[in-house]
C-alpha cells in the first residue's frame, strides 16, 4: 500500500513540474502538400504537446480545393496558396484565427502580412513563399535563360518538362506572351493555350508533373523544367549542374499560409500546431528540410549568409517587383481553365 502511494505521490509531483503543454489531449488533421514539412518536426510537436498529428496530403490547389468545400470540418490546418484562400474567405470556409494562441506570429516579417487575400489578418499565417521559374541543367543548356521563350525551343525537344498545374503552365505562357497572369479576356487565355499546345505538338514536352520533377532533373532526364523555386533548390543540392532563373518576362510570387477551415474539431490543438510552426528553430528545420523561402525574419536570422545571399530563395528587390500573386478564378471563368488545361495536355 505504501509503494502505491508512493507511486501516486511521485506522479503527482511529476504532473506539478512537467509543463501543462505535454499533457493536451486529442489531434490535430493537417491537410499539406505533399514533402512539405520536416517529421522531425511533426515528432516534436507531438512530444512537446502531446497532440497526435495526422497528415494528409495533396499534389495541387486544385485538388485541396475540391476536398475542403466538400468537407471543411475534415481538417484542422491546412496549408492553401494565397489564391485559395482569397476563395475559401468569400465562400465563408475559414474560421478566425485567435492570434493569443499564436504568439510566435510576431516572427513573420511584416511584408508577408496582411496581404490581398486576408487584409485584416484573421484567417491565415503564412507558412513558405517563393515564386515559379526554370530550374536547368547547365551541362544541357549552353546560353543564359532570360526568357520564357527557351521552354518553347525546338533545340529543346522531348527536354522539357512541365508543371501539371493549371494556373503554373498558363501563367507562364501569359507572361511570355506579355499578359497578366491574372488576365480574364478570352483572346489572351485562348492565345496561352494554342502555345501550349503548340508547345506539346512539337514534341517538346516531356512530361507533366509535379513532385516527381525535382528528382529526374537531378537524375539528369532532361535539360529544362518549369519548376517552383524551393524544388529547384533541392535538386540543385544534389546536382551542381543545376541552376536556377527567373525570366526577364515577370513570373508569379506566392505565398502559402496556414488557415483553419470552418467547424475545424480541434481549432485550439490548430491554434498550437500553428504556433509551433512558427518557431524560429521549427521554422528553420522545415527550411532545411524542404529548401523552401521562410516568411520566419528570426529563422532567417537563424539561417544566416546561406539563405540572405541565395536569390533562387531570396530573389533580388527588382525580380519580386516584376513578379505577380495569383488572383482568385472565379466561377465564371473556372470552366474555361479546365477547358483549356484539357485541351492542352490531350493535344495529339
Amino acid at each position: 500500500m505504501k509503494k502505491i502511494l508512493s507511486l501516486v505521490l511521485v506522479t503527482m509531483m511529476l504532473l506539478a513540474i512537467l509543463p501543462t503543454a505535454a499533457f493536451a489531449e486529442g489531434s490535430v488533421t493537417v491537410y499539406n502538400w505533399e514533402e512539405y514539412i520536416s517529421p522531425d518536426a511533426i515528432k516534436m510537436f507531438e512530444e512537446e504537446t502531446g497532440i497526435t498529428v495526422n497528415m494528409t496530403y495533396f499534389t495541387t490547389n486544385e485538388d485541396m480545393m475540391v476536398q475542403v468545400r466538400n468537407s471543411s470540418s475534415s481538417f484542422d490546418v491546412v496549408i492553401p496558396s494565397d489564391y485559395c484562400v482569397e476563395r475559401l474567405a468569400k465562400e465563408g470556409l475559414l474560421e478566425e484565427i485567435n492570434f493569443d494562441n499564436v504568439p510566435n506570429y510576431e516572427n513573420i516579417g511584416e511584408n508577408f502580412k496582411a496581404q490581398y487575400y486576408d487584409l485584416d489578418q484573421k484567417y491565415t499565417v503564412p507558412y513558405m513563399w517563393g515564386t515559379v521559374g526554370i530550374c536547368y541543367n547547365k551541362t544541357m543548356v549552353d546560353e543564359d535563360i532570360t526568357s520564357w521563350s527557351i521552354l518553347f525551343d525546338d533545340k529543346y525537344k522531348d527536354n522539357v518538362f512541365m508543371l501539371d498545374s493549371i494556373r503554373d503552365s498558363m501563367g507562364m505562357a501569359l507572361k511570355y506572351l506579355g499578359y497578366s497572369m491574372n488576365t480574364r479576356n478570352p483572346l489572351e487565355m485562348n492565345a496561352a493555350k494554342e502555345l501550349l499546345i503548340d508547345q506539346k505538338l512539337r514534341g517538346l514536352v516531356k512530361a507533366y508533373q509535379v513532385d516527381e520533377t525535382k528528382d529526374k532533373m537531378v537524375a539528369g532526364e532532361a535539360a529544362l523544367a518549369l519548376m517552383w523555386n524551393g524544388d529547384a533548390m533541392y535538386a540543385i543540392a544534389l546536382n551542381d549542374d543545376l541552376a536556377y532563373a527567373i525570366p526577364e518576362e515577370g513570373s508569379n510570387i506566392w505565398i502559402d499560409t496556414m488557415i483553419i477551415p470552418k467547424g475545424a474539431k480541434n481549432k485550439a490543438n490548430a491554434e498550437a500546431f500553428i504556433n509551433f510552426m512558427c518557431r524560429p528553430d521549427i521554422a528553420q528545420m522545415n527550411y532545411d528540410e524542404i529548401w523552401y523561402s521562410t516568411p520566419n525574419d528570426k529563422a532567417v536570422e537563424l539561417i544566416g549568409e546561406e539563405y540572405i545571399g541565395n536569390t533562387t530563395l531570396n530573389p533580388t528587390q527588382e525580380q519580386i517587383d516584376n513578379c505577380e500573386f495569383f488572383y482568385d478564378i472565379e466561377d465564371n471563368f473556372l470552366l474555361a481553365y479546365n477547358t483549356m488545361w484539357t485541351a492542352i495536355k490531350s493535344a495529339k
